[in-house]
């Protein structure tokens, strides 16, 4: 098994590799000022344990503090001058990750700064907050594990499409609205997907969501309009207020609403439920 970390910013300002109070745990801290820099390519890959993203503090690009298995890990670092990679690569085929809570990444980026994001995160937790991040380019990809992610303020910049892979997991989104998006794309295997919409909706959004065998929630604040329609085999609909025409759900204010979102599931076995919130 090879797992590996990749962050990208743009420079290196302190490095420290230091021992921790578990055995062969060790700790790499870096950060970056901000100095100009008018875009990022962001790619993230961690494969077991904690993971968390946040905005930065002003004035910095990026900073980051990596807690990892010296005996079954190496830190990685690499830097192009637009793209950082920093992360932690397998010594070898064999690694044990029973004790993956033991590890951890906490990486913060800057806001405001023009941003493509790419996430890879394995099994075990990972908590993000994309507030104020300027997104152009959104790919997240999660295996086995309990994902929360929270868009906390409004991208300055359009994000005409984000594509979350969701494997057996648990997974929720909040305050979509904030993403300033024209499409999201949801592949999800087996578990849980909760998707709200809340925040400040800007344009017309379509959502395509394709699932094996779970659980979709989908929450949508009261003025916005609802279109949903479903490919499915056995497949349960829990959607109170809407009017079924030709097989599609339409929300009673799908006509009138200033802003729409069109949602088309292709889904096997499971559940759809829609729920309006404030």
């Amino acid at each position: 098994m090879r797992t590996t970390t990749l962050i990208t910013a743009a420079a290196l300002t302190a490095l420290t590799a230091l021992p921790t109070d578990g055995q062969d745990m060790r700790t790499v801290s870096m950060s970056r000022a901000l100095s100009g820099q008018n875009a990022l390519d962001v790619q993230v890959k961690y494969g077991a344990g904690s993971l968390s993203i946040q905005p930065a503090d002003g004035g910095v690009l990026y900073a980051l503090d990596l807690r990892y298995d010296e005996s079954q890990f190496e830190p990685v670092t690499e830097f192009d001058g637009r793209r950082l990679q920093v992360g932690v690569e397998g010594r070898g085929r064999n690694i044990d990750l029973d004790d993956d809570d033991d590890g951890r990444l906490d990486l913060r980026l800057a806001p405001g700064v023009p941003m493509d994001l790419r996430l890879e995160f394995g099994a075990g937790r990972a908590s993000v907050d994309l507030g104020g991040l300027a997104l152009r380019d959104l790919d997240l990809e999660t295996g086995a594990s309990e994902s929360r992610i929270d868009v906390s303020r409004p991208n300055p910049e359009m994000l005409r499409r984000a594509e979350f892979d969701v494997g057996a997991a648990d997974f929720e989104a909040t305050r979509l609205g904030n993403l300033n998006l024209e499409e999201l794309v949801v592949n999800a295997g087996v578990g849980r997907v909760a998707l709200d919409f809340s925040g400040e909706l800007q344009r017309d959004v379509r959502v395509e969501v394709d699932m094996g065998l779970g659980a979709l929630e989908l929450r949508v604040p009261d003025g916005i309009g609802v279109r949903l329609d479903k490919d499915s085999f056995l497949t349960s609909m829990n959607a109170d207020g809407f009017d079924r025409r030709d097989g599609v759900y339409y929300s009673s204010n799908w006509e009138s609403a200033e802003r729409r979102i069109q949602v088309h599931v292709n889904a096997a076995f499971g559940s759809i439920s829609v729920t309006r919130i404030r």
